[in-house]
């Protein structure tokens, strides 16, 4: 019962992927849009949700507070999407959203560019060179997105657990090597990795209720649970009441902790 999460430029063959893994599994298929609509609120559209997760931040060096909170309640939805195990999540930075997360299976799909060009040519109707301006640009804004605000390189292949390049390997191949893999058991959710992925939950969730309640929307957290404690760091001198308020009311806290004077980290 893993997790799968799997990275790949657009026109990759990553959905491909995913729909082949979840019929050979039994896995459930949990796509960009999914997940857009389940972190959306009263307050958030979908649009916006979409637009963060899509395009990278304005002005370079700079972490927008707005997609911060996007960004911390698509966390929260994808969490809470994948912590039973048996899913697979085709999307941007899905392994990034899911840091530390136990079971988790990191995948990353790389494909010739020509076959990326004739399917973006069949499915946008698009010619040769609008579709090759399509990947370019898209595959540019993944690339800075993930660059700007994890500072890491998309494509770096220590960021994954296997990389599988579809220029000489089909899809169906590529599932069953990846169905080998999670059928070894190696990725398997252990009885301590439930508790983790409970606490990496759990800690999603509070961070979320902060983002979205009027007395701390302004600000930013780190979160930590430990079997229901909770920790919370954060430039928060002014609002440790309304902290504390909004954290004892998420459900399965059970003690909490605040560092009012620790700056949070992006």
């Amino acid at each position: 019962m893993a997790i799968i999460t799997i990275s790949r430029g657009t026109f990759s063959g990553g959905k491909a992927l995913a729909e082949c893994l979840s019929k050979r599994l039994g896995y459930r298929c949990i796509d960009r849009d999914m997940l857009v609509r389940r972190a959306a609120t009263r307050r958030v559209s979908e649009h916006d949700l979409r637009a963060a997760l899509e395009l990278p931040p304005a002005y370079p060096g700079r972490f927008n507070h707005t997609r911060y909170i996007y960004l911390v309640l698509t966390q929260a939805a994808l969490t809470e999407e994948v912590r039973y195990g048996c899913a697979i999540y085709h999307g941007l930075a899905g392994h990034l959203l899911l840091k530390g997360a136990p079971g988790l299976l990191r995948l990353r799909i790389i494909a010739p560019l020509e076959c990326r060009i004739r399917m973006a040519q069949e499915r946008l109707h698009l010619s040769r060179g609008e579709a090759m301006a399509h990947i370019e640009n898209m595959d540019r804004d993944r690339r800075r997105w993930t660059q700007l605000l994890y500072g890491l390189d998309w494509g770096e292949p220590s960021l994954y657990d296997l990389v599988i390049n579809l220029e000489r390997t089909s899809i169906e191949q590529a599932c069953n090597a990846v169905a080998s893999l999670v059928e070894g058991g190696d990725f398997e959710l252990t009885p301590e990795g439930r508790i983790a992925m409970d606490d990496l939950a759990l800690a999603s969730k509070v961070r979320a209720a902060l983002a979205q309640d009027p007395y701390t929307v302004n600000l930013e957290f780190e979160v930590e649970s430990h079997a229901g404690s909770i920790y919370v760091s954060g430039d928060c001198v002014e609002a440790v009441a309304a902290v504390q308020r909004v954290v004892s009311a998420v459900p399965g806290v059970a003690g909490l902790t605040v560092d009012a004077a620790v700056p949070a980290l992006h």
